[in-house]
C-alpha cells in the first residue's frame, strides 16, 4: 500500500463582505504532496487547492429544470494559499449564471486525475480522488472586498480572464458549500462536514502562522 506525506502550512484567513453582516472564515492552506487518504479535510483541500478546472452544475432554466453540467475554471486563493471556496468568473451569456440567478442550487465536481498523482488507474478508481461540493452559487458584490479577493485569486491561476471581452460582463460568483461528498479510497465516501473542511486540523507537521 502506498504511503503518502503531507506537509500543511496553515495561515487564519479572514474577512467580511461589505453588504452583510456575516462573516466568511477559513483557513489558508498549502500541501505540498497528496495528503494520506485517511485524512479527509486535508485530501479535500488539496483536491480544490490545486486543480483549475472542474464541472459546475446547475439548475437548467432552458431545459425544464434538468440539471446542467459546464466545465469552468475556477480558484480558490493565491497560489499555495487556497481558502476552500470556489470562486468563478462567469458571464449571463453562458447559462451557467443565468441559471444561478434564478435558482442558487448547484454543485461542483473536481477530480483528482488532471493533477496527474493518480498513476495508470481510471479516473473512476476509489484510489483516484474526487470530490463534489454542493451549495448555493452566488454572486458576489463586485465593490466587496471579496471580489477583489477573488478576481486576485482567479487571475493568478488564469491570467487570460484579465483580457476576457469587457462588453460580456464577466462576474464574481462563489459557492457557499453545504455539503461535501468526497472518495479518496475504498469504502465508500468519507465523512466529513464543511466545518472540518474549512477549518483543517494540524498535526504534528503543520503549524498556524
Amino acid at each position: 500500500m502506498k504511503v503518502f506525506h503531507v506537509i500543511p502550512l496553515i495561515l487564519l484567513f479572514l474577512w467580511g463582505s461589505q453588504d452583510s453582516s456575516s462573516v466568511v472564515q477559513s483557513r489558508l492552506l498549502s500541501i505540498s504532496t497528496k495528503p494520506d487518504p485517511k485524512d479527509a479535510a486535508a485530501t479535500a483541500r488539496w483536491l480544490i487547492s490545486f486543480n483549475f478546472w472542474g464541472v459546475l452544475n446547475t439548475i437548467s432554466t432552458d431545459l425544464g429544470g434538468a440539471p446542467f453540467g459546464n466545465v469552468v475554471s475556477y480558484s480558490d486563493g493565491l497560489p499555495n494559499q487556497g481558502t476552500g471556496i470556489p470562486y468563478f468568473y462567469l458571464t449571463t451569456l453562458d447559462p451557467t449564471a443565468r441559471n444561478a440567478l434564478k435558482d442558487e442550487r448547484a454543485s461542483f465536481t473536481v477530480s483528482e486525475y488532471p493533477l496527474g498523482t493518480c498513476g495508470k488507474v481510471d479516473p473512476e478508481n476509489p484510489t483516484c480522488s474526487k470530490i463534489s461540493l454542493t451549495g448555493k452559487l452566488k454572486l458576489v458584490d463586485e465593490k466587496s472586498k471579496e471580489a477583489e479577493f477573488a478576481r486576485n485569486a482567479l487571475f493568478s491561476k488564469h491570467s487570460e480572464m484579465m483580457d476576457w471581452p469587457s462588453d460580456h460582463d464577466f462576474q464574481v460568483f462563489k459557492l457557499e458549500i453545504e455539503n461535501i461528498f468526497l472518495i479518496d479510497w475504498f469504502g465508500g465516501p468519507k465523512p466529513l462536514t464543511v466545518e472540518e473542511y474549512l477549518h483543517p486540523k494540524t498535526n504534528n507537521h503543520g503549524f498556524i502562522l
